[in-house]
C-alpha cells in the first residue's frame, strides 16, 4: 500500500502564491523515480481534472489553464512532489489532490483545499 499526504493549501488573494507538497510513503518497492506523480483538482460541481504531472525533469505536462503560472517538481530522495502556484486566480479554487501511479494502479491523497479570493 502507498499513502499520500498533502499540505500547503489555504486561502489566498488573487495574484498570490501557494506551494503544495505531497509526500508518499509505504512499500519502498512501490515508490521510485519512475513512478508518475501528479496533481489534480476538483472544483464544486465539476469533474476532477489534471493540473500537472511529472515523471522526470524532461517528462512534465500541464493543463493549458495553468501553463506559465504553475510549476511541478519532485524530490525523489524525499518521495515528494511539489506544486508551486503563482498568479493565482479565483477559478483556481478547488480541492487539490496528489496522485501516484505504481504497481499498476493509482493512489490518491486526501486532498487539500485551495481558495482564491477576488
Amino acid at each position: 500500500q502507498v499513502q499520500l499526504v498533502e499540505s500547503g493549501g489555504g486561502l489566498v488573494q488573487a495574484g498570490g502564491s501557494l506551494r503544495l507538497s505531497c509526500t508518499a510513503s509505504g512499500s519502498i518497492f512501490s515508490i521510485n523515480a519512475a513512478n508518475a506523480m501528479g496533481w489534480y483538482r476538483q472544483a464544486p460541481g465539476k469533474q476532477r481534472e489534471l493540473v500537472a504531472d511529472i515523471i522526470s525533469r524532461s517528462t512534465i505536462s500541464y493543463a493549458d489553464s495553468v501553463k506559465g503560472r504553475f510549476t511541478i517538481s519532485r524530490d525523489n530522495a524525499k518521495n515528494t512532489v511539489y506544486l508551486q502556484m503563482n498568479s493565482l486566480k479565483p477559478e483556481d479554487t478547488a480541492v487539490y489532490y496528489c496522485k501516484i501511479f505504481t504497481g499498476g494502479r493509482d493512489f490518491w491523497g486526501q486532498g487539500t483545499q485551495v481558495t482564491v479570493s477576488s
